[in-house]
């Protein structure tokens, strides 16, 4: 099943954001590589795909786990939580509909 997790940034998280990034994203390609990684993104604080030192607020990502333990587990072990940039980290289940 797909599972949406949805991560809201502390303040100030950029720095801590940059030094986890090769790992969190590293962890990202795995899925990708499986086939269970449908989106992974940041979301800009300010209106850019390129936000620079405004940095970010949060990260949606979409994929699939065998269980919202899982999916749990999986987030609960991202590095950016490790690195404290997450405030809040929330996992759901997630019925895709389109694009179908």
């Amino acid at each position: 099943m797909l599972y949406s997790i949805v991560c809201t940034d502390i303040e100030n998280s950029l720095e801590a954001r940059k030094a986890a990034r090769p790992d969190h994203l590293a962890r990202l390609e795995v899925l990708q590589n499986q086939g269970r990684l449908i989106l992974a993104g940041p979301n800009p604080s300010i209106d850019s795909n390129d936000p620079g030192s405004a940095g970010f607020t949060g990260s949606i990502i979409v994929a699939e786990f065998e269980s919202l333990e899982a999916a749990q587990e999986w987030a609960n072990a991202d590095p950016y939580a490790a690195a404290g940039v997450y405030q809040t980290v929330t996992v759901k289940p997630f019925k895709q509909v389109f694009p179908n």
